[in-house]
């Protein structure tokens, strides 16, 4: 399997929450083994963003290479069942993406188109939207109508990165509120936990695919 700038998700996994307001709407919803999960109502949504934060003991090169390598990508993305890719065009990617979600939520697919830039000090970025007919409709499948994200690796020292994952969006279709409130601190909780142990067994570099 070829690897590629994307954001698994990535990408998520970030089907059932939103995201994106100003910083002072963000509300701390969860501290646990060291991830920060922060909550923020959307206007005119009946599902919250997502913001996720943690420090990770692997450098942004470790990290860049485990959201490029879509198997190893989807396996530690919450709710991800297949991801695909489409195209790639300098440092624009799509990928298609299939999800899992617990009962009675009906599974759902997307399209994501991820824009990486790199910074001077060597922070990477990948802004993540969703295009709902790239592709045609998936028979079994809701399409995501709606979602926007953003994830940022930030070098914070030798063999250190603040990762920050943040997700917006409309996941189509109907579903349970209660899901929905226990998705938007699961994705980021689950996302980020399951990365780090990844990354940090990982050691200097992700496995080649």
């Amino acid at each position: 399997m070829s690897r590629h700038p994307l954001l698994p998700l990535l990408m998520a996994a970030s089907l059932l929450a939103p995201a994106g307001q100003a910083a002072d709407t963000w509300r701390l919803s969860k501290d646990e083994d060291g991830v920060q999960v922060y909550l923020s109502q959307v206007p005119g949504s009946r599902y919250q963003s997502y913001r996720g934060v943690v420090d990770i003991q692997a450098d942004v090169s470790t990290l860049s290479d485990l959201q490029e390598n879509l198997r190893v990508a989807c396996a530690w993305l919450y709710a991800c069942a297949q991801m695909e890719l489409l195209k790639v065009k300098g440092d624009e990617t799509w990928v298609y993406m299939k999800t899992k979600l617990p009962w009675p939520a009906e599974p759902r697919d997307l399209v994501l188109h991820v824009v990486t830039e790199r910074k001077d000090n060597g922070k990477l970025l990948r802004r993540i939207k969703a295009v709902p007919h790239y592709r045609p409709r998936v028979k079994g499948y809701i399409r995501v109508p709606y979602l926007s994200g953003l994830w940022i690796f930030e070098p914070t020292g030798e063999r250190q990165t603040r990762v920050i994952y943040q997700m917006r969006a409309e996941p189509g279709g109907e579903v349970p509120a209660w899901l929905a409130n226990r998705f938007v601190i699961d994705a980021p909780m689950e996302t980020l936990r399951t990365l780090r142990a990844v990354a940090e067994r990982q050691g200097i570099r992700a496995p080649k695919p």
